[in-house]
């Protein structure tokens, strides 16, 4: 008896979501079996995306380095990652104090993170500052901050660490970028120009090190759902309903710690060059400023003078 043509449909449905489950959950395995006994050192760790990075990769017997502004939330994090591992099969994390916007602290905070273990497998570039203004209402000295921070600071320490992947000739640097490396927005204009500088810097650095062994991959993402909340309502809404409607889709459709976290563990394995997170929207909107840019700054001006922050610019 043959299976009625009404079932056929549910029927693949139901093999082809079989089919991606399992894809998931080797692609999972496979990722963290990949970091065992690898050397990984993780930036701004103790932040939301960092720690579950640092969870992951831990849980798959990586050998951490991790690095923070605070001793304690450091040593918060690697008790809380000790306490729910098997000890005999991951290893204790190693903890570095690293501030990107002390410059001075750069060559004694690269030779600390190489005498760790002697090696650096993969670094995971995660620090970042962000500052919302007008241009006129930000001062010099916060840009060069906003600079040393998301720009100097980390392509210090890649520079700093390539000589021991050059000698070993292998590793992986992942930088953990925004989508504003490559759409910049208004009101963000150090934040966006210090995305763009780093992520020009690394695509740079993916051509000259490919001789070596060396990888180098971006993830560009939306911002990171801190909570599930929903954002609270704002008291001054854009009036332009196309650019109220972009806002609105761009609050609700962020990228949690967990997922980002997860698809980190996915480019170590699969050395992706180039990842985006994002929902549709800032696809188009990358299209768009690529294929209609007139179109595309009439809309983002508009969406400026409607803005809740319009008043500001008076």
């Amino acid at each position: 008896m043959g299976v009625p043509s009404v079932m056929i449909l549910p029927l693949l449905v139901v093999v082809l979501a079989g089919f991606y489950y399992l894809y998931n959950e080797i692609t999972q395995f496979m990722s963290k079996s990949i970091v065992r006994n690898k050397v990984v050192v993780i930036t701004d760790a103790v932040s939301g995306m960092g720690s579950e990075c640092a969870r992951l990769l831990h849980e798959g017997g990586a050998r951490l380095v991790l690095c923070g502004l605070s001793w304690d939330k450091l040593e918060s994090l690697s008790d809380s990652l000790c306490n729910e591992a098997d000890p005999s099969k991951t290893f204790t994390p190693k903890l570095v104090l690293l501030d990107f916007s002390d410059m001075d602290s750069m060559p004694e905070v690269i030779t600390e993170i190489g005498e760790c273990y002697g090696c650096v497998d993969v670094l995971i570039f995660n620090s970042s500052m962000k500052v919302k203004a007008p241009v006129q209402n930000l001062s010099l000295e916060l840009d060069k901050t906003v600079m040393d921070v998301n720009y100097f600071g980390p392509i210090t320490l890649a520079k700093g660490i390539l000589p021991l992947m050059i000698a070993r000739r292998t590793g992986h640097f992942i930088l953990i970028n925004s989508i504003q490396g490559r759409l910049a927005v208004p009101f963000r204009s150090s934040y966006a120009a210090s995305k763009h500088a780093v992520q020009a810097f690394f695509d740079c650095l993916r051509a000259e090190v490919e001789e070596y062994g060396i990888s180098v991959s971006t993830i560009s993402h939306t911002f990171i759902n801190a909570t599930t909340q929903d954002p609270a309502p704002s008291n001054s809404q854009p009036t332009n309903a196309l650019w109220a409607y972009i806002l609105r889709t761009l609050q609700t459709h962020g990228v949690s710690p967990k997922d980002l976290a997860g698809e980190i563990v996915k480019v170590v394995n699969g050395r992706r060059r180039e990842v985006l997170l994002s929902h549709p929207l800032p696809w188009t909107a990358l299209y768009i400023r690529s294929l209609l840019p007139s179109f595309f700054f009439s809309v983002v001006a508009a969406g400026v003078r409607d803005g809740p922050m319009a008043e500001q610019l008076k």
